[in-house]
């Protein structure tokens, strides 16, 4: 016969293979349970919070119990598979990541079905463990237990040097030993007391050592895992965190850089024609109290015309009426689409500054807008000097525009990726075009622009 159960102390003991295969199976456990609560958005968020209110735990210890609590009942009533009852290793998980109280919680959970199978002393012991695991938790660092490992630093020169230089308990060896312990005292009791506590009885000193380690891996396993993903978010919001910051960035290069071709506008008014010098003052000052009440990346299109209207205002005054004139084709139906604050401004001064200031009589700067099915298409046109054959970059911006042209692409780049499209279209002679398309959530969409815009559109006054 393959496998040959014996008796003892009242307790069915295994053959030293089968037990093995136990522990093997034990781990795979571990692992897909581990492994399929980690793919939960839900269990993620209630996991990795650093404080939780009651109905939060109460959650977070139904996602982790209730599968496992069904392991320890499949134990019980199916016989010889011992490998689906891990509720000694849940109970330390509990401890340690959660705390203590929410661990006797989760502890009276799973020995439920051992107490019903009138093992009595499952209880106990749970509790035990379980305050023992959230004392731990209490007094070491997070990092310290997302880091557990059962396979510590064999090497002892390493260990001796890390210790010498930073003298301290080593908590990662201080839990593995609390693992086997309390495995140990697990073991002790079964053995005293048959079929009042669950425990795997081997008869030889390997097979027991194996045991041991088991306990310690299948702590450490969800441990690894729930890590990753951990590590995994924090990169996530730390990339995400830097394009808010390269945004922002952005934003203000384009802030100083039109602030100065403006007051140098507004000094070249001021000894000859210091009325029009004072109309551009309160212009300007009319554009800045908008830039300091704005915080948002988006805003409506119809609020992003409106800025762009007090900037052409302040050009026509320093141009004259008869040598700038401005012509809009807005399609009605844009203008609540969210967009990049500051967009249109920096296309517009490019065309006045590079296309119709060259150019002695003058033109007309042509503002286009139309929804191109789920992208927004702004067109920016002058009927100016046009750019001359070299003059053009090989990445599609202008040499010599300054950071204003560059801004705006590298800002779509940032905000849409390869989505957006930044095009632009010059006849040396008869004017240049601007062209830009990017994604335009409708009303209803989660798109992050939609929300943004939505809030900016209700602080305005």
């Amino acid at each position: 016969m393959l496998f040959r159960p014996a008796r003892y102390a009242g307790f069915v003991l295994h053959d030293s293979r089968l037990i093995l295969i136990t522990l093997l199976i034990k781990l795979g456990v571990a692992a897909a349970v581990s492994s399929a609560l980690a793919r939960s958005r839900v269990f993620q968020r209630l996991l990795f919070r650093e404080e939780r209110t009651a109905g939060q735990i109460l959650g977070l210890l139904a996602f982790i119990c209730i599968p496992l609590g069904l392991g320890v009942w499949v134990r019980v009533i199916v016989s010889n598979f011992y490998a689906a009852d891990i509720s000694f290793e849940t109970t330390i998980l509990l401890g340690i990541l959660v705390g203590p109280g929410s661990a006797l919680l989760g502890a009276i959970f799973l020995s439920l079905p051992a107490l019903l199978h009138r093992e009595y002393l499952a209880l106990p012991f749970l509790l035990a463990v379980a305050v023992t695991a959230g004392i731990y938790g209490r007094f070491v660092d997070k990092e310290d237990i997302w880091s557990f490992s059962p396979f510590v630093d064999l090497s002892l020169y390493r260990w001796i040097r890390r210790n010498l230089v930073r003298p301290g308990i080593d908590r990662q060896i201080l839990l593995l030993v609390l693992i086997v312990a309390m495995e140990v005292l697990r073991e002790s009791i079964a053995r005293s007391y048959p079929h009042r506590l669950f425990a795997l009885l081997p008869q030889s000193w390997p097979i027991r050592l194996a045991v041991w380690a088991c306990a310690a891996m299948v702590v450490g396993i969800p441990l690894k895992i729930w890590n990753a993903i951990r590590i995994e978010q924090s990169l996530e919001e730390q990339k995400r965190l830097l394009l808010e910051a390269r945004l922002d960035a952005l934003q203000r290069q384009i802030n100083p850089h039109f602030l100065f071709n403006t007051l140098n506008s507004i000094a070249s008014l001021v000894r000859f024609r210091p009325e029009q010098a004072r109309e551009l003052i309160v212009k300007l000052a009319n554009i800045l109290r908008k830039m300091l009440r704005e915080h948002d990346s988006f805003v409506p299109f119809s609020e992003e015309l409106a800025t762009t209207d007090d900037y052409l205002s302040i050009e026509v005054v320093r141009f004259g009426a008869e040598k700038l004139r401005v012509e809009k084709q807005i399609d009605p139906e844009t203008l609540g689409i969210p967009v990049p604050s500051m967009l249109l401004q920096p296309l517009v001064e490019n065309s006045i500054k590079h296309g119709l200031e060259p150019r002695i009589a003058g033109g007309i700067v042509t503002l286009r807008s139309r929804r191109e099915g789920n992208r927004l298409v702004i067109e920016v046109e002058d009927d100016g000097v046009g750019i001359a054959p070299g003059r053009a970059h090989t990445s599609g911006v202008l040499q010599g525009t300054g950071i204003g042209m560059k801004n705006v692409r590298e800002r779509l780049q940032v905000l849409y990726g390869d989505a957006a499209h930044f095009e632009i279209h010059s006849r040396p002679g008869r004017g240049t075009k601007v062209t830009l398309a990017f994604p335009a959530p409708f009303p209803d969409s989660d798109h992050p622009a939609t929300a943004k815009a939505s809030l900016s559109a209700d602080q305005q006054p």
